[in-house]
């Protein structure tokens, strides 16, 4: 199961992107102005993200996660030099995680500026990753 607090998603990504194809390298930002980011090279060019996360209505931060599982998300692949988040999202989709529901592109928005992706759990929890 996957936590959905920003923190455990954030090193579930690092785990993810190490044992992908094509990526380079992968860290962990400890310090900076943005909490629970990661970096990571891909087709040789470093890309960071930020995770975020958003507790399902009712749920609380000092009370467990509820794990839900059910059909993974359909997703589609993308090549490592489309849009970042499509990438992302296609990475995140072919591991087949059985407690996500679905995961939003924000580049393919009408007038989609920011790159980024918000996964929605079977919970109600959300994560959103964004491109810093």
């Amino acid at each position: 199961m996957i936590k959905m607090r920003p923190v455990e998603y954030r090193d579930y990504l690092v785990d993810l992107l190490k044992n992908t194809p094509g990526v380079q390298n992968v860290d962990v930002i400890e310090n900076g102005p943005h909490p629970f980011a990661l970096t990571a090279t891909v087709g040789g060019r470093e890309r960071r993200w930020q995770v975020i996360g958003q507790l399902a209505e009712g749920a609380k931060h000092d009370t467990d996660t509820t794990e839900v599982t059910a059909t993974p998300p359909a997703y589609q692949a993308a090549a490592a030099d489309a849009a970042p988040d499509a990438w992302l999202a296609g990475v995140i989709g072919a591991a087949e995680p059985a407690d996500t529901d679905r995961i939003e592109v924000w580049s393919s928005r009408e007038k989609g500026q920011q790159h980024g992706l918000t996964v929605f759990f079977h919970n109600g929890e959300r994560a959103f990753v964004r491109l810093i």
